[in-house]
């Protein structure tokens, strides 16, 4: 029986010409209108027969969920034999802070291996993979160049393509995909572990989108062989909420929504709400006392940020918890206007933007941004409009681009 399923499965199979890439043209799982989003996961019927009787080795964290179920457990009750777990920026379970390094370790729900993709090694070894048969990519992405899944994304890319191993995308909506927009990084000095890709600020696409673009981009030195399970009933411009947080300083909708914008904080002398159970949604600085109403004072939280921007310091500025996130959906923008305004609003400009560290002459916000053209700007008071004006070739040719990679019309 098992036999006769796989065979059918295989006659199933659609092979796209870009990219290298396969998609499992199982039925969809409900009617397009009828139903609400189905991320790839949950449509369980169109990929576990391409799993039974094979060592997966899956690249999982607390987002990846069949239902409301970690997709990991989920497919250890269904039978598939799950040999090692890669985990992620934050590790597996979700519970490490921005930036910090995780080990590897045995989860203790499952007894399984637990290898961290961002502690000794960002990229899968030869040894890592020996014992594997197919790799299992399930990790919800929110759009942005400086949110490190898409470099985890590449690093296993990269090595199933070294190793020979195949690739199963359980694609995800990505809920800033309605945005492409920031400025484009165009020089390798710009990258670093929070920027490895030419691209905007934000990217539009699913991690099955952004997977064929790696590929079919040359990112590679030689194609990883993917397959992509799609998002059914789902387009770029639908709101998506993630049904569980992305990551421990993305723990609200607003957190997710405001990200691409007031991510670009890290870098300055403004805290984005890091240290505080409102990440994402608030910014603020002690320097702009007196010049805003508003106040908040951050703190070490483990889990979340150990070590804040103006740790057990009152900081004054921007409450953004109840801003209108359907004028930044219709505007299809990085809110831009509050970095100009609190570099206006900051006593001491000179020191607003973070220096590099000893050994580097690149300032931090120039890496998160990916150039060092819009510090420049700022400093020296273009109006927003020129700034995004000199956005737009770099934004016209990666759209163009992209379009070659898209799954959802």
């Amino acid at each position: 029986m098992i036999k006769y399923i796989s065979i059918l499965f295989f006659t199933a199979l659609v092979i796209r010409s870009t990219a290298c890439t396969a998609q499992l043209a199982l039925p969809s799982h409900g009617k397009s209108g009828k139903q609400g989003i189905i991320t790839g996961a949950d449509q369980t019927e169109r990929y576990l027969p391409y799993l039974k009787g094979k060592r997966i080795g899956m690249v999982a964290n607390q987002s990846s969920l069949i239902g409301s179920i970690s997709s990991v457990d989920s497919l250890l009750s269904l039978g598939i034999n799950i040999v090692k777990v890669f985990g992620p920026e934050h590790g597996f379970r979700g519970n490490a802070s921005n930036g910090a390094a995780v080990s590897n370790e045995v989860d203790a729900k499952t007894g399984i291996p637990i290898i961290s993709l961002y502690g000794k090694n960002q990229k899968p070894t030869k040894e890592q993979l020996a014992d594997v048969d197919l790799m299992v990519f399930d990790i919800q992405d929110v759009g942005c160049r400086y949110y490190t899944n898409i470099n985890t994304l590449e690093y296993v890319m990269e090595a199933c393509a070294e190793n020979k191993k195949e690739l199963l995308i359980l694609d995800r909506p990505n809920p800033n995909a309605y945005v492409i927009d920031g400025p484009v990084m165009t020089d390798d000095k710009f990258k670093s572990a929070i920027g490895i890709h030419y691209i905007p600020m934000t990217h539009g696409m699913t991690i099955g989108e952004f997977a064929q673009y790696l590929n079919g981009e040359g990112y590679l030195n030689e194609p990883c062989k993917i397959q992509v399970i799609k998002v059914a009933n789902y387009n770029h411009d639908m709101p998506y909420v993630p049904p569980v947080n992305p990551s421990p300083n993305l723990n609200t909708r607003q957190a997710v929504m405001l990200f691409p914008s007031l991510c670009m904080f890290e870098g300055t002398a403004i805290n984005e709400g890091r240290g505080t159970h409102m990440p994402f949604t608030v910014l603020g600085a002690p320097a702009l006392k007196g010049k805003y109403p508003f106040s908040y004072k951050p703190v070490s939280i483990p889990g979340m940020s150990e070590r804040p921007n103006h740790k057990d310091s009152v900081c004054y500025g921007l409450d953004l918890r109840d801003f209108d996130i359907e004028k930044l959906r219709n505007s299809r923008q990085i809110n831009l206007s509050w970095l100009i305004e609190l570099y206006n609003a900051y006593p001491d400009k000179a020191h607003f933007f973070t220096p590099g560290r000893a050994n580097q002459d690149i300032s931090a916000f120039d890496l998160r941004i990916g150039t060092d053209q819009l510090r420049k700007q700022i400093i020296a008071g273009v109006p927003e409009a020129d700034i995004r004006k000199s956005w737009e070739p770099g934004l016209q040719k990666f759209k163009a681009i992209r379009m070659k990679y898209l799954l959802y019309p």
